[in-house]
């Protein structure tokens, strides 16, 4: 257990704000070849690396992110939690997965592999070019991705929608019948979507909707011309559903820009496992031709990205030996 504690804190302590983690993916790497793996540095963009890592042939590939949230805080530790940015999301995933590795290894089990991706917390652009670039050796049949579930198996993610909502308007002086407002315009398009009903699933509950980011105008006294809202629907229907229904809350004057979503995803369930459904996202939309995903680890989504964020000592140990055998039971 002490020797897992330490090496969390050890990588806590190398800062991985997403667009900056090519320290924190030099130590992993050094890590992997450690342990006789052979090891590429997969550029994504000038200064930004994925980490691929395999011993033989990988059919299963142990997979997290390189990347945190911001602010970078460091780590401390009491006898039953490793504190600290990264230590749930998801650094201490891949400590995890690194313990579950080498009993592997050490069986003689070569048919596993690694991917660290940059950029999950962001826009997933270490997943999509892993994807876009998988060759062989690498034909894996299974993907086991590491995020805090509790330490519970998740049969489901809800998928994501979002956009920048634009409200286009006349500037002028407010005491006159002038217009129309871009903010006028904005508010009442976004009202209707936060009345709207966003589907629901069998498994994964309701789909949601939160506008993020709101902005315009010029001062109070002046008719707005522009103005501008980030939107985000964790959704539960196919992303042509959703925007359409997002289209039909906007007056002529707002306009849609810079849509982005996925569908929901399932993931595989070992037979017999407890299982969850999730709202928060993954890699795993990004990447479906690295085989049939389980979704799987350490921590709780409740303490990732929050400025006390943690995981229990004694989760990593179950987690890592659960890692091993659910590698076992899918290569068996």
């Amino acid at each position: 257990m002490e020797q897992l504690a330490k090496t969390l804190v050890d990588w806590i302590e190398i800062e991985s704000i997403t667009g900056s983690e090519a320290d924190y993916g030099d130590a992993l790497g050094r890590a992997l070849e450690g342990k006789g793996l052979s090891v590429e540095r997969q550029e994504v963009e000038p200064g930004r690396f994925n980490i691929l890592a395999r011993a033989g042939m990988p059919e299963v590939v142990f997979c997290t992110h390189l990347d945190t949230v911001p602010p970078f805080f460091g780590s401390r530790e009491d006898s039953d939690f490793v504190y600290g940015r990264g230590s749930c999301d998801a650094k201490g995933q891949a400590v995890a997965m690194l313990s579950a590795a080498q009993r592997l290894l050490d069986s003689g089990e070569d048919r596993i592999g690694f991917l660290f991706t940059v950029g999950e917390e962001t826009d997933s652009a270490g997943a999509a070019f892993a994807n876009a670039h998988l060759a062989d050796p690498w034909r894996p049949r299974h993907v086991i991705i590491g995020e805090p579930t509790d330490g519970l198996f998740v049969r489901g993610h809800k998928g994501i929608f979002g956009g920048c909502l634009v409200g286009h308007g006349q500037a002028g002086h407010s005491s006159q019948e002038m217009g129309p407002s871009a903010i006028h315009e904005l508010v009442a398009s976004t009202g209707k979507l936060l009345d709207a009903d966003w589907g629901e699933h069998e498994s994964l509950g309701q789909g949601t909707v939160n506008v993020g980011h709101f902005h315009g105008g010029i001062a109070p006294n002046v008719v707005a011309d522009s103005a501008k809202a980030q939107i985000l629907i964790r959704t539960v229907e196919d992303p042509a559903t959703v925007e359409a229904r997002i289209r039909g809350c906007l007056s002529e004057h707002v306009a849609l820009e810079g849509a982005f979503g996925y569908s929901p995803v399932e993931f595989h369930v070992p037979d017999g496992e407890e299982s969850v459904a999730v709202a928060f996202g993954t890699d795993a939309p990004h990447m479906p031709d690295w085989g049939t995903p389980l979704l799987f680890g350490a921590g709780s989504i409740r303490d990732a990205h929050t400025d006390n964020e943690k995981v229990g000592k004694q989760e990593l140990i179950a987690c890592s030996l659960r890692h091993e055998q659910t590698v076992r039971e899918l290569l068996g």
